[in-house]
């Protein structure tokens, strides 16, 4: 299927690029204002690389950040939600043009309850991205709850949709795709490699 705003639904499914996608999911997704994602196993694969020195490493994806940047320029805030403290996660948000970067936050929920409300932003207009059990009220508490591929089978059990893409490698951009593709944005939208 070419890269278009056009799908085509059969049943309750809907054919995208990526794959079959519910159609109840995709109807959530045009609704969308908001996306809230986790770092550690979304943005990157989940392993961190320690040198001797004490210095940290992540990988992340140029692909993700095409996503994230075409996205926010459709209109959708982008904001993180983290767990640990990292000047790389910093930075490379940053340079992603997310605004919204919480770092340090083990109970995910509160924080992004008051990001909603700050923004005046209703459940029924957020997607939250994750990969393990920390995320899971967040997943349960947004209309559109997704997990990674390779994300913890409990979150897998109760994600609204589960990408095709393993975290680290593209899945934050499969699901800027498909919020852009049911809000007709896709084609217009321009991001940039970073």
């Amino acid at each position: 299927m070419a890269l278009t705003n056009e799908t085509q639904t059969t049943g309750e499914q809907v054919t995208t690029f990526y794959g079959p996608v519910a159609e109840r999911v995709m109807n959530s997704a045009s609704d969308i204002k908001l996306l809230v994602c986790d770092v550690d196993g979304v943005f990157s694969d989940g392993r961190i690389y320690l040198g001797n020195q004490g210095e940290e490493l992540k990988a992340f994806h140029t692909k993700d950040g095409y996503g994230v940047k075409a996205l926010i320029a459709s209109g959708v805030t982008v904001a993180i939600i983290t767990g640990r403290n990292s000047r790389i996660v910093n930075d490379r948000m940053k340079a992603l043009n997310i605004s919204h970067i919480i770092q340090g936050k083990e109970d995910k929920l509160p924080e992004m309850q008051a990001l909603m409300s700050e923004l005046s932003i209703s459940a029924e207009q957020v997607a939250y991205i994750g990969d393990d059990m920390a995320d899971l009220p967040c997943i349960e508490y947004a209309a559109l709850g997704v997990a990674v591929k390779d994300a913890h089978p409990a979150v897998l059990a109760k994600a609204d949709y589960c990408t095709y893409t393993l975290g680290g490698f593209g899945a934050v951009r499969e699901l800027c795709d498909l919020i852009m593709l049911s809000q007709n944005t896709l084609s217009s939208a321009k991001g940039a490699s970073v």
